[in-house]
């Protein structure tokens, strides 16, 4: 198994069978995108890789948790504090590789233009774009985010896209859980398509007459 991985992962809730013999691995210099419709199983699958939830049944292999980074559908911070002290009281936790670093997340995801408000007061897009940051923070080697494009305007999801593409390319593993397939397609390099708690589909590289999208869409309307 891949230093960070899981191999036929099994999870139910009551009735309900959330994930069903899923297998993944996580690779470093990449974008892998784990698509697939609401209920599908990829907040689940996610919870289980950073070790939030525990499986019925499989094998997870998860590296250090100081390599990890996690963003959530719903954003997780301190309410009470303001993004600087959010950003301060992250960093001490996490650790951080530096300040040139904690700058350049500060102006990709534009938080000086909020640093002073209380983070329980912000936008949905503007807590969405801390809680980003914050996810990314210590530069972690692999970032799982979750619906990372929710509540984000084009600009916003443009400038995000571009920094985990960046990102993925200087030999880290950026993980997305998303459906939204038309915009992230373009930076993905490995796509997973689940549906009903199980792997529809795996794609390595595209070819030039398929695009992301419509390997996509055949992939959760196939019966």
């Amino acid at each position: 198994m891949a230093e960070f991985g899981a191999e036929d992962l099994t999870k139910s809730y009551a009735d309900v069978r959330a994930l069903d013999g899923v297998s993944v691995s996580l690779a470093t210099g990449e974008v892998h995108c784990l698509a697939g419709p609401n209920g599908s199983g990829k907040s689940t699958l996610f919870r289980i890789l950073l070790g939030l939830t525990r499986p019925d049944s499989g094998t997870v292999t998860r590296p250090a948790r100081s390599l990890v980074g996690a963003g959530f559908q719903e954003p997780a911070f301190y309410d009470s504090l303001t993004v600087a002290e959010n950003v301060d009281t992250f960093g001490r936790l996490s650790g951080t590789p530096g300040e040139a670093w904690v700058d350049r997340v500060v102006d990709v995801f534009e938080l000086e233009q909020m640093w002073t408000r209380r983070a329980g007061d912000l936008s949905g897009g503007f807590a969405k774009q801390l809680d980003l940051a914050l996810a990314l923070l210590k530069r972690p080697t692999y970032v799982l985010l979750d619906e990372p494009l929710a509540d984000l305007d084009d600009v916003s999801t443009g400038s995000l896209l571009g920094f985990l593409d960046d990102y993925a390319e200087s030999g880290n593993a950026v993980v997305l859980s998303s459906h939204r397939i038309e915009e992230i397609g373009p930076v993905v390099d490995r796509l997973t398509v689940m549906r009903d708690g199980t792997v529809r589909r795996r794609v390595r590289d595209t070819s030039e007459n398929e695009s992301i999208a419509e390997i996509y869409r055949d992939a959760v309307e196939r019966d």
